[in-house]
């Protein structure tokens, strides 16, 4: 799928359908977010490498005493203020091998704690502009600061989180009855690596309140970097950069800007309408292509009072599909690494049922 995005991306160059200062224009916007796609996944893999995510997942078995849904509580608590705090790709990469590593050591199952994280890294993902990087490509457009932003879409982000739990409660019930036997143990091999690394992840908060995402993140990757440099120089591979994310992503990119003219914006001018309707085009984009494009896609053929429904369908609708959102294409990564399988014919199951629930829920609030 990587390959095939990057080939039909480079095409749209080379074969003039986007021009090269279209593509300097589509790269110059997206840039950033490709950036920090890069530095928060080396973090979290840098994390992982230092037991920061099985030290973690101890601490939140202890916590619960043994009562599954207690510490399924304590996940969907993790997940939203992740999200919220530090972004959904944040969530993705550094929550997700924290709940994976919890349900091994526990002989719990793991897809209840695998899908709170998924999907509240999405639909937690509206509260503040650093929730998500859509949010920040809206926020200049909208011409909202910070705090009229996060007072228009309060009451929605509470509303949504509020469904995507109930949601789960209802349908991983039986998995999350009963009660588990003591916690795990979980040993620091280098101390000093463990205490840099996670220091690194807990400076990521502070840094997106002075700087942007990608820069903050990339800071926090060149401390963790540097105390594996001093300690554990073997982790330091290039394995650890998402290469293959990050040509799938500028793929993307490159094929929705060159399609606009080619039909897709008289096609979108089409489909949107009110704000319902064009909420569920928006997330019907978003799981075509991704959310990012679908936003910019959408953006260019709505007015500006319908931005906020346009925000909640790529922000609450990437749930069907794999390729949704970059925050599922990094948690199914890390359920790979961890053994986990995916299917993702009951996903998108899940994901038709929450996602008109989640528009119906919100759309009038915004």
């Amino acid at each position: 799928m990587w390959l095939a995005a990057a080939v039909l991306g480079a095409l749209t160059v080379a074969t003039g359908l986007l021009s090269p200062s279209g593509a300097g224009d589509v790269l110059d916007r997206t840039g950033p977010v490709l950036l920090f796609l890069v530095a928060i996944t080396v973090l979290a893999e840098l994390a992982d490498e230092a037991g920061v995510f099985d030290v973690a997942a101890a601490g939140a078995a202890r916590l619960a005493r043994g009562r599954t849904l207690a510490l399924f509580g304590l996940v969907v608590l993790l997940a939203s203020a992740t999200t919220i705090l530090l972004s959904l790709d944040t969530t993705a990469v550094l929550v997700t091998p924290v709940v994976l590593a919890l349900a091994r050591q526990l002989d719990l199952e793991p897809m209840p704690f695998a899908l709170a994280t998924v999907w509240l890294a999405n639909t937690a993902s509206l509260l503040l502009p650093v929730s998500n990087l859509t949010n920040l490509l809206a926020l200049s457009r909208l011409g909202l600061s910070s705090t009229d932003y996060v007072s228009r879409l309060a009451v929605p982000a509470v509303v949504a989180i509020a469904v995507t739990v109930g949601l789960l409660l209802l349908w991983q019930r039986r998995a999350l009855s009963g009660r588990y036997d003591g916690a795990p143990a979980a040993p620091v091999e280098d101390r000093v690596l463990f205490a840099g690394t996670a220091g690194a992840c807990v400076l990521l908060a502070p840094a997106l309140t002075v700087t942007t995402p990608a820069v903050a993140a990339g800071i926090a990757a060149a401390v963790a970097a540097a105390f594996f440099l001093w300690r554990k120089r073997s982790a330091l591979r290039p394995g650890l950069v998402p290469w293959r994310l990050v040509l799938l992503v500028t793929g993307l990119f490159l094929v929705v800007g060159a399609a606009g003219p080619l039909g897709v914006d008289d096609l979108l001018r089409q489909g949107v309408g009110g704000p319902l309707r064009t909420a569920f085009v928006s997330a019907a984009g978003a799981n075509v292509v991704n959310n990012l494009p679908a936003y910019l896609a959408v953006e260019r053929v709505v007015p500006h009072d319908q931005l906020l429904p346009v925000l909640l369908g790529v922000n609450l609708g990437p749930l069907v599909t794999p390729w949704a959102s970059l925050a599922t294409l990094l948690w199914a990564e890390r359920c790979r690494a961890r053994g986990v399988r995916i299917s993702w014919i009951r996903y998108a199951a899940g994901g038709f049922v929450l996602v008109p629930l989640l528009l119906l829920a919100t759309t009038p609030l915004a």
